[in-house]
């Protein structure tokens, strides 16, 4: 089985050595997605903005990889802003609510950047 990449054009990918996703065999796997504008920006607003952009970035990659959102089978949250929790995770349900991954969600101190109030990454397993 070949390995397959998705990249998402970040400058980062090549400068740091890592692809946004990685599909082995059946298996997508979903780096840390921070909430990035195609021009290279930080989304603007609250958590549930930020986890808006982030979850369509990891279901884009996986969509790429050959997968769907209902493939889905882990998520990890990572948030500077806990109180930001039902929000976040009502715009994760928004997106997974019919896969019902394994969901980690937890409180860290910061980011890559200082406005980052989430980061997400993903596990997916194709179904044949």
């Amino acid at each position: 089985m070949t390995r397959l990449y998705a990249n998402s054009g970040s400058p980062f990918e090549a400068q740091f050595g890592f692809s946004r996703a990685v599909r082995e065999g059946n298996r997508i796997i979903v780096a840390g997605t921070g909430p990035i504008e195609d021009d290279g920006s930080t989304t603007p607003g609250d958590g549930a903005a930020q986890a808006e952009r982030c979850f369509a970035l990891i279901v884009k990659a996986i969509k790429e990889l050959g997968g769907t959102a209902t493939d889905v089978v882990r998520t990890r949250m990572f948030l500077t802003d806990i109180g930001q929790q039902e929000a976040i995770g009502a715009v994760h349900a928004k997106f997974f609510a019919e896969a019902r991954p394994a969901a980690t969600m937890v409180g860290v101190a910061n980011l890559c950047r200082p406005e980052w109030v989430v980061e997400i990454e993903a596990e997916a397993v194709v179904r044949a």
